[in-house]
């Protein structure tokens, strides 16, 4: 079976926006992309390994 190719043009797209608004309602959007940001910022730092503590482990650790 050959891939299947999807191109989005402008009316696709809004249309797309469209719906999440209808769906979620525009003050929920801003969190969901939030949420989602965080969720790939998340996912990227995994993949590199980088176990870099936080500020706030920094200060539990200098803390007696």
């Amino acid at each position: 079976m050959a891939p299947l190719a999807i191109g989005l043009g402008m009316q696709e797209l809004v249309i797309l926006l469209l719906i999440v608004v209808f769906l979620f309602g525009a003050r929920r959007i801003p969190e969901i992309a939030r949420g989602l940001g965080e969720g790939i910022r998340g996912f990227r730092t995994s993949l590199k390994g980088d176990e870099e503590p936080t500020k706030s482990e920094n200060n539990d650790a200098t803390e007696p």
